[in-house]
């Protein structure tokens, strides 16, 4: 049961949005929200002195700007909150920021994150370093939200028959019901006999939800490709998987089909756990 929804923030462009979206969500599931922000360690400590004969620079400004600004932004979530009427508090740490948000993260039943933090516009690839430390260390469910991601919409629910898959099933059902949103339920198979056999296994995890449930199937392409296709067509405002799928010690290293959504996906990625 979600009572309980962290939003970690920095700040940014990419964190506002992941904040708006936290508080949307424990709006429609009503749960409370803690908003957190890191000040990093390694930009407070400052400058050692190396032999140069240059005297490094006084920390203490630095030091006092990132406590401001994480102070400002985490108030920032709490304010959104408490206007949407949900209860919230804010809260500000310090230390290595995915760290710091596991370790706080394991009082709460949900961390929602940005996908983007303050270095996107400084980095190649698809996701920021902050948080995909964190999805990679947590084991709580995990929310990742791109710019502009919008929570109105149904969920669509990823299903490959594995455990992870099936606990993602019962957060999905749980999500909907207190959303009061619709429920696409996508199978990837080769084999339309069991794709039909999970779909059978979902309808039985699924219960009598008193929502529409919509099953889509696909034999062709790249799983990651076509679940991110299916939320698109469905309009969801969420896409709901499992944090690991049938194999997890090779999809923690070598990087899954929930990694590769949540690193592409326009919509909100909550992997399950």
């Amino acid at each position: 049961m979600i009572s309980t929804i962290l939003a970690a923030t920095d700040g940014s462009g990419g964190s506002a949005s992941a904040e708006r979206f936290a508080v949307a969500l424990a709006e429609g599931v009503r749960a409370r929200v803690v908003g957190i922000s890191v000040v990093e360690e390694r930009f407070t400590r400052g400058f050692a002195e190396d032999g140069l004969g240059v005297a490094p620079p006084s920390p203490e400004p630095l030091s006092n700007y990132l406590r401001a600004r994480a102070e400002a932004a985490s108030r920032r979530v709490a304010d959104r909150a408490r206007e949407a009427g949900v209860e919230a508090s804010a809260e500000v740490l310090q230390g290595v920021a995915d760290d710091r948000v596991v370790e706080r993260g394991q009082q709460v039943d949900l961390i929602v994150l940005g996908r983007d933090g303050q270095g996107a516009a400084f980095r190649t690839g698809l996701i920021g370093s902050t948080s995909n430390g964190i999805i990679r260390k947590t084991a709580k469910s995990s929310l990742l939200v791109p710019a502009s991601a919008d929570l109105p919409g149904p969920l669509l629910l990823a299903f490959d028959g594995s455990p992870g898959s099936r606990i993602a099933a019962k957060l999905a059902v749980e999500v909907a019901t207190r959303l009061g949103a619709a429920i696409h339920v996508f199978v990837d198979s080769k084999d339309k006999g069991r794709a039909q056999a999970r779909f059978e296994e979902v309808r039985g995890l699924v219960g009598g939800l008193p929502l529409p449930v919509q099953e889509i199937s696909s034999t062709l392409g790249r799983p990651d490709v076509k679940i991110v296709d299916a939320a698109r067509e469905a309009r969801a405002g969420l896409i709901v998987m499992g944090a690991y799928g049938r194999n997890r010690i090779t999809e923690y290293f070598l990087g899954s089909n929930a990694a590769a959504v949540a690193r592409t996906s326009p919509i909100a990625v909550l992997l399950a756990r």
